[in-house]
């Protein structure tokens, strides 16, 4: 039967964004703070996951010597280190979160079945790797706070009442929305990117948490005066309200997840996503617990 394990590791390291070829005042204007010298640093968390069959001790791998691969080919290396010199390749293409997730995978792939690298340089931005060429994802985290009522307008109270519960009372209740944006794209040969987090950071906030940070939903977001603001419908407009701008700057929306209280959270995948089971013109929506 096949099977995929996960194993955890975790390393502290600097790096710092910059390009020789460019001045100071190109690389402060294109890096911004990160082009700092000497560099700033991370606690990163590793996530690597491997593919395989059981074997008969109900293994796919010996996690003990998954340990000592992941350790002996990767952390033992890049545990407090300056990454822009550690390994060669980061001297070609810049060691961004994204493009380091692409190494430790070539890193290990002789070594492990390896179907996934997936790297944290912090709890709200992270990056994925599964294998494909200079392809990645990156997502970015944010919150906003908001109140909605779950009722539709052209039902009665009753109705409405027998459908959303205690959710369709007429003065609503709250949430501290957690919001999850994940693009996708090429990663830049040399910049080591994606796309430009800082401008991504601000198309979030100018298109979402601004707009709807301490509102309430139904009355003061135009969309939701005719639409129930469920998760999946909060989820599905945030995603088509970034789906543009993300493109404008040159990356793919590949995911919104929204965590609306700590039992339930709503994926939304882009029509564009392989992983959306939809035709076209649709989007996948999934209610699932965090």
């Amino acid at each position: 039967m096949q099977c995929i394990v996960n194993r955890r590791a975790q390393f502290s390291a600097s790096h710092r964004y910059w390009l020789p070829e460019l001045s100071e005042a190109e690389n402060i204007e294109k890096f911004g703070a990160c082009s700092r010298f000497p560099g700033h640093g991370h606690n990163y968390v590793l996530f690597v996951s491997l593919a395989g069959e059981l074997d008969k001790y109900g293994m796919v791998l010996n996690l003990s010597d998954v340990k000592h691969v992941i350790k002996r080919e990767v952390t033992s290396q890049l545990d407090f280190s300056y990454l822009n010199d550690v390994w060669t390749e980061f001297q070609q293409t810049l060691p961004t979160t994204e493009n380091i997730a692409r190494v430790i995978w070539q890193r290990l792939a002789p070594h492990l079945p390896v179907v996934r690298v997936q790297l944290f340089e912090h709890p709200e931005l992270w990056a994925d790797y599964m294998g494909n060429s200079m392809e990645a994802y990156l997502t970015t985290s944010t919150h906003f706070s908001a109140a909605h009522r779950l009722a539709h307008p052209q039902l009665s109270d009753i109705e409405n009442k027998e459908i959303y519960g205690k959710c369709a009372r007429p003065h609503g209740h709250g949430h501290n929305y957690h919001l999850e944006v994940t693009v996708k794209g090429e990663i830049d040969q040399r910049t080591g990117m994606i796309v430009d987090l800082v401008a991504l950071n601000q198309a979030i906030e100018d298109y979402v948490v601004e707009p709807f940070d301490h509102t309430f939903l139904n009355k003061d977001i135009a969309y939701f005066g005719e639409v129930v603001p469920t998760a999946e419908n909060i989820a599905l407009y945030i995603s088509n309200l970034l789906r543009s701008p993300i493109q404008e700057l040159g990356a793919k929306l590949y995911k919104v997840k929204l965590i609306e209280s700590p039992n339930n959270s709503c994926e939304i995948y882009s029509t564009e996503s392989e992983s959306s089971s939809t035709t076209a013109g649709e989007n996948q929506r999934v209610l699932i617990p965090v």
